[in-house]
């Protein structure tokens, strides 16, 4: 897997303050698409274990009360992402202590393979639902099209 672009601050993709990460490769190409520098699966820099690190140490840092981690693209659920993706939403369940994972996906829920929906499993809010451009609602809160939909998975 390869990602475009990791911030440790982040106050605009989901609830509190945040870490984010923004992963390479998307088979949707929606049209209006904002980040269309990750569509490609090999874009930006290869992800690797010294990542996942930094973005554990980031959620565990005391000095900022971090919330949780958002995964976006890209598309984290992208059949080339799933088994760094997966690897990392488990590293964060058993390493981190009450931080929540949301994560954005131009799949839906309802048509999700068994290996995204094992994924999907550790995670706690799902956006889910492809960018539509002619829905798209600049007052919609964490999405940018009204077709897709918040899922609530998990308290």
């Amino acid at each position: 897997m390869h990602y475009q672009k990791y911030y440790s601050v982040d106050v605009v993709n989901g609830p509190g303050t945040r870490c984010t990460l923004f992963v390479s490769g998307c088979e949707h190409a929606c049209k209006g698409c904002y980040n269309q520098a990750t569509w490609r699966c090999d874009a930006g820099q290869p992800f690797e274990q010294a990542m996942v690190e930094t973005i554990i140490n980031d959620l565990n840092d005391p000095r900022i009360k971090r919330r949780g981690l958002s995964l976006s693209g890209g598309d984290p659920l992208h059949p080339n992402n799933l088994d760094a993706i997966l690897d990392l939403v488990q590293q964060v369940k058993a390493r981190t202590q009450g931080k929540d994972i949301w994560c954005w996906t131009g799949y839906t829920l309802s048509n999700l393979s068994p290996a995204q929906q094992k994924v999907v499993e550790l995670v706690d809010v799902l956006i889910d639902g492809p960018f539509e451009q002619d829905l798209a609602d600049p007052s919609l809160k964490w999405r940018g099209s009204s077709n897709q939909i918040i899922h609530t998975l998990s308290e």
